[in-house]
């Protein structure tokens, strides 16, 4: 191959790969992998999002889907690139139900790593460009309704007159983003918010809180933040943008109302979902239920001997209101994640007497550091000037396959590991506990495999490294005292505040709470890719628990992650619904065993 332009190679791949496809010549197919090879569908072949590894992993894929799927018309997208002995390319394709686009990665003939993606449904498409809506019909009618008042009707039917086909518990930014995919594709929803106003789950939190990714990471679907937008966005400038992108994106968005219970009827193959909205009592019959209830939604809160007895504020990070009233007061936050650290400078910027209470080892990424080396590639100014735009981010991104993502990942950390030396060793004098992933592997593995047990360090870090935040380590809490909280080791800290930064449960806590603990049991875990790390216990999965696929409850989706995670995945979860509010046949290919209940 190495006489052709990595284009020619590219396209000659694509042409005996679609032929191989298209004749069910599966050991063809077979042929044109490696020994190592990867290949990672997300729902046009598989209807699910998957990762078959290795040979005999994609011939039980193709042995179960490719009668059905029908692939077709293969053609490479631009034009191929090579560098360091993998040439790779974007290419687009079809199945009998969508039209798709793809990249491929090969060493020599053979392919490496390949990525399917869907696009669109035929006979489904978004209105958009060229086919977007009239928005008017120009003439005389009599009695016609202008575009207010038909929004008005539908939006008073909407759940009460008519049922909608979905509902999303959780009006968050995942559960907002969605709603449009939604919306877009033409899914009746109604977005389920507990809050008086869209992004109110921003501006509820303590007052420091700020974007820890850059602006390029997290657009929403649809519309971009304006080029001026701040790098860091503040929490209360994200939530003004998600309460306006609400209203221009049109969503069906139930605000200061709370979900009392759902339950899943098998005979009628529908959702029970009884609400309370602005005191009112409704009953909501949906197909499918979404729970975008987010990774930050059931919190973790120890129970610790004494804790009753506490004189002081006490309270979960997610309840901390910032540290204005806290001047002057001895302040103990329990935890060494982004929320701790967060929290830590929060209080000593108000002339708090703060101490960190680490009780593990935590990863920690300078900003800009983490920016340049691990983002700057695909999500920076940088990649926008050179022509990479977010879609094209979010696809490179998700090329990669989480088998062979910590191998990727490790020299990116190392790099970390020298250029910010002089912090690490600070840090470790101060006794704080450092680690870069069991596997050194860093932040994004820490992400996928735990969503904690790490820090984007934006100024607390030096203030530890300083001892202006103190730092308590190696010690484990013994009982919580009127005004105390008393080490395992002897040690005694004065205390007005304790804010527990502890995290959160899996997201099937909320199935639990709102549906059944034998619903969220019959799910299993969310999140966690069974690397059997710390927090992530095998067997080994490949792709994220239970998120926005198909779960063992039918009819039940669970949706969160970060504003990356969320943008990009939204758009396979509403192809998913929309297939199946259509009636296409969606047979779903691989679908995880449940190992952990929690």
């Amino acid at each position: 191959m190495s006489e052709n332009t990595p284009t020619e190679n590219v396209s000659a791949w694509l042409s005996g790969f679609g032929s191989a496809l298209e004749s069910g010549d599966i050991a063809g197919v077979l042929g044109m992998f490696g020994d190592e090879s990867y290949w990672r569908d997300l729902v046009s072949f598989t209807w699910n999002i998957k990762t078959a590894e290795g040979k005999d992993g994609i011939q039980a894929m193709l042995d179960a889907t490719l009668g059905e799927t029908k692939p077709s018309n293969f053609a490479i997208e631009g034009e191929g690139s090579e560098a360091d002995g993998i040439t790779e390319g974007w290419f687009t394709f079809e199945t009998g139900a969508a039209r798709g686009r793809g990249h491929v990665r090969l060493q020599g003939d053979k392919c490496w790593t390949l990525l399917t993606t869907m696009v669109e449904l035929k006979g489904h498409e978004e209105h958009k460009g060229s086919t977007r809506i009239s928005g008017v019909a120009h003439g005389v009618e009599k009695g016609r309704k202008n575009w207010l008042e038909r929004k008005t009707e539908a939006e008073a039917t909407l759940g009460y007159s008519e049922q909608p086909y979905c509902v999303i518990i959780g009006g968050g930014q995942g559960g907002i983003g969605l709603g449009a995919r939604m919306k877009r594709v033409g899914v009746p929803t109604i977005i389920i918010e507990k809050n008086e106003r869209p992004g109110d789950s921003w501006r509820n939190r303590y007052k420091s809180l700020c974007l820890h990714d850059p602006v390029w990471y997290d657009h929403l679907p649809y519309l971009p933040f304006p080029d001026h937008w701040p790098v860091f966005s503040p929490k209360d400038k994200i939530g003004d943008w998600l309460e306006s992108y609400t209203k221009i994106m049109e969503l069906n968005y139930w605000s200061s109302t709370t979900c009392n219970s759902a339950h899943y009827d098998e005979a009628r193959q529908e959702w029970t979902v009884d609400v309370t909205r602005n005191g009112e009592k409704v009953t909501l019959r949906p197909k499918q239920l979404i729970l975008a209830t987010g990774m930050s939604a059931v919190p973790n809160v120890p129970e610790f001997p004494g804790a009753d007895t506490f004189k002081g504020d006490q309270h979960h990070s997610s309840k901390h209101p910032g540290g204005d009233v806290y001047a002057g007061k001895k302040c103990v936050v329990v935890g060494s994640n982004n929320s701790a650290h967060d929290i830590c400078a929060d209080l000593w910027e108000h002339g708090a007497d703060v101490t960190m209470l680490q009780r593990s080892s935590t990863h920690i990424a300078k900003s800009d550091t983490l920016m340049e080396l691990a983002l700057g590639a695909i999500y920076s100014q940088e990649a926008v000037d050179a022509g990479i735009t977010t879609d094209m981010a979010d696809l490179i991104f998700a090329s990669i396959p989480y088998k062979i993502m910590p191998v990727l990942q490790k020299p990116v950390y190392d790099e970390m590991a020298k250029r910010d030396a002089d912090l690490y060793e600070r840090l470790e004098k101060a006794g704080f506990m450092l680690d870069f992933g069991e596997d050194g592997s860093g932040l994004f593995m820490k992400y996928l495999r735990r969503g904690s047990g790490y820090y984007i360090d934006v100024g607390a870090s030096e203030l530890i490294a300083d001892g202006k935040i103190k730092l308590k380590s190696g010690a484990a809490i013994q009982e919580i005292k009127e005004n105390t909280v008393v080490m395992d080791d002897g040690t005694e800290l004065e205390a007005d505040l304790i804010v527990y930064a502890t995290g959160y449960g899996s997201m099937n806590g909320w199935a639990a709470q709102l549906i059944s603990q034998e619903t969220a049991d019959k799910v299993g875990k969310c999140w966690g890719l069974g690397s059997d790390t710390a927090k992530d216990p095998g067997p080994w999965e490949g792709e994220l628990r239970n998120m926005w696929k198909p779960t063992h409850q039918d009819a039940l989706w669970f949706h969160g992650g970060n504003l990356h995670q969320s943008r990009h995945y939204s758009q396979f979860l509403s192809l998913q619904i929309k297939a199946r509010m259509e009636g296409l046949s969606t047979p779903v290919y691989g679908m995880g065993d449940v190992h952990h209940l929690s």
